[in-house]
């Protein structure tokens, strides 16, 4: 079994992203990230920590916006302010969110046209209908590394475990774009394992900790682990038990080090998106 070598191609993107933003500088324009955190919650801030460090390196400028707090109100209208200024190209809202406060009701008082992480409804609507709108990045770097490992989508078995706006679904929209036969699976599908042993391709976003092992594969498929589950000894682990399914996948991305490094390099190149218009 090959481990899918997430920050390598992480790097790869970001020497693009990196020669874009020069680019955008010399003809006066810095690509500019705001990143709004209404939350202490320490993984959040260990998130945004990567994100400003790796951004800092490709010389995208990064507003950390600390708001913790903050209420459902004053959110929104911290976000509708950013939509309308003209300094700030991508924006971004990390959860966990005030309390009674869903992810869909702020997305949609981002502008899709700065919605790097796709968190407007809108956006995804216009996905669904094969429109140009940005997509949740750990959506985009699902079919980022399917396409980078030069996997053969057109027409393969896959399936996608995981329903979520964030990715499940959005995931699912990208593959099919790629004219894979996509099969969306979750929690409460019955008889998991025999949808997913069809799979040539293995997508596994549901967020529960080694839900899936060595009887949903199928011998030599490409596994796509997108959980990060924490570990009570402070590490990580996947939705998929790797150290299992070694003897029957062909290949598979390690947690940590697979789909997330991807994530926060596409997070970037779609401010770059944005700060050309």
């Amino acid at each position: 079994m090959t481990l899918i070598d997430g920050r390598a191609i992480s790097q790869a993107i970001l020497d693009t992203v990196s020669a874009d933003v020069a680019a955008l500088r010399d003809a006066g324009t810095t690509p500019t990230l705001a990143i709004v955190v209404p939350t202490d919650d320490e993984a959040t801030a260990w998130y945004v920590r990567s994100i400003v460090r790796t951004a800092t390196k490709v010389g995208v400028e990064a507003r950390q916006i600390d708001r913790h707090g903050i209420t459902a109100d004053e959110l929104v209208a911290e976000l509708a302010s950013l939509s309308s200024d003209p300094g700030v190209h991508g924006i971004i809202c990390q959860t966990p969110l005030p309390k009674g406060v869903t992810l869909d009701q702020v997305g949609q008082h981002i502008a899709p046209a700065k919605d790097v992480d796709g968190a407007n409804p809108e956006s995804l609507g216009r996905l669904a209908a094969g429109l140009p709108a940005f997509a949740p990045a750990t959506a985009q770097a699902v079919v980022e590394i399917l396409q980078r490992e030069r996997t053969p989508l057109s027409g393969v078995d896959l399936v996608v475990v995981g329903r979520s706006n964030v990715v499940g679904k959005p995931a699912a929209l990208l593959l099919l774009a790629e004219n894979a036969t996509v099969t969306v699976c979750h929690s409460r599908t019955r008889d998991l394992a025999a949808h997913t042993r069809r799979a040539d391709v293995l997508v596994a976003a549901v967020g529960r900790a080694h839900m899936l092992g060595a009887d949903h594969v199928k011998p030599g498929a490409v596994v796509i682990d997108v959980g990060t589950n924490p570990t009570e000894d402070g590490g990580l682990v996947g939705d998929v038990d790797t150290a299992a399914v070694e003897p029957v996948a062909g290949s598979i991305t390690p947690v940590p080090g697979g789909v997330g490094p991807v994530t926060t390099a596409l997070l970037l190149r779609n401010v770059v998106t944005a700060a050309r218009g």
